[in-house]
């Protein structure tokens, strides 16, 4: 069976900025990714505005816009930077004002701002640019704040992911090897994240929240999750239905539905004044 197409070699798995086509695949299917994909916590969003020295943020990939309609509902004022039209032109129907660019090569136009967030996407920000662009358009004192959710599904339905991507599409990373667990994988990529912000000049030292949480999840409300992931983005649709068969197979087999912990864990980094 031939490989979907993609970029090769797949960059290491310490640097996904690279993997540009799949970075910039999410917005094949927008609204649903809008749908299915989780808020923030409340308690997250608080807490980035009280350690902002103001009210002025960039948002970073910002997607559809699901964590900028967070920020604007609690009263801020919200850019986002988006490198993704379809998911721009999204988020601009929904309110948010967007500019379309790499974060990192994004002109700022002389503008500062009070925070810098990024919501499930600084993995797809070159860690070295991405905190210097950030250092420049602080004001000082303003805050970094980088975040995503972690969770991992059941075993069983988590290697159905993994033996339908096996099948799929043999050549992506993303179903080689048994599943690892998210919890492994993201303590890896935010301590990567913390040590970019360390050797970035000008930023105190990093601190790591966390806040936990649940969902329930029917079969119908997973699978319409499962296709915003990057592992499955950029599967052609008779691929993506076969993944989704099997998964489904495995909630059935469970009983038709799960309770997902989730972990929404945030590093953060103010610029010394």
């Amino acid at each position: 069976m031939p490989t979907i197409s993609q970029e090769q070699p797949w960059p290491p798995r310490n640097e996904p900025h690279k993997a540009r086509r799949t970075a910039e695949s999410f917005g094949v299917d927008a609204e649903r990714y809008d749908r299915a994909r989780p808020e923030y916590p409340d308690a997250l969003v608080r807490r980035v505005i009280a350690a902002s020295p103001g009210p002025d943020i960039v948002d970073v990939g910002c997607g559809t816009g699901i964590e900028a309609r967070q920020f604007l509902a609690a009263g801020c004022n919200v850019l986002g930077v988006e490198p993704d039209v379809r998911m721009a032109e999204f988020a601009r129907r929904t309110g948010v004002e967007v500019e379309v660019a790499r974060f990192e090569d994004w002109d700022a136009a002389g503008r500062a701002f009070d925070a810098v967030v990024a919501g499930q996407s600084w993995h797809w920000v070159d860690p070295v640019a991405g905190v210097a662009k950030a250092a420049r358009v602080l004001r000082p004192g303003g805050l970094l704040a980088v975040f995503a959710h972690v969770y991992d599904p059941p075993p069983s339905v988590a290697e159905a992911l993994a033996d339908g991507l096996r099948k799929a599409a043999p050549g992506s990373p993303f179903g080689a090897g048994a599943p690892r667990s998210a919890q492994d994988v993201y303590q890896e990529m935010f301590a990567t994240f913390a040590d970019g912000i360390r050797e970035a000049a000008g930023f105190g030292e990093p601190e790591q929240w966390r806040f936990d949480w649940e969902r329930y999840y029917g079969r119908d409300d997973w699978l319409d999750l499962l296709p915003t992931t990057g592992a499955l983005t950029r599967l052609p649709p008779d691929r993506l239905a076969e993944v989704l068969e099997g998964v489904g197979a495995a909630v059935d087999a469970i009983g038709g539905g799960f309770t997902m912990a989730y972990t929404t864990m945030a590093i953060t980094a103010s610029l010394k004044a």
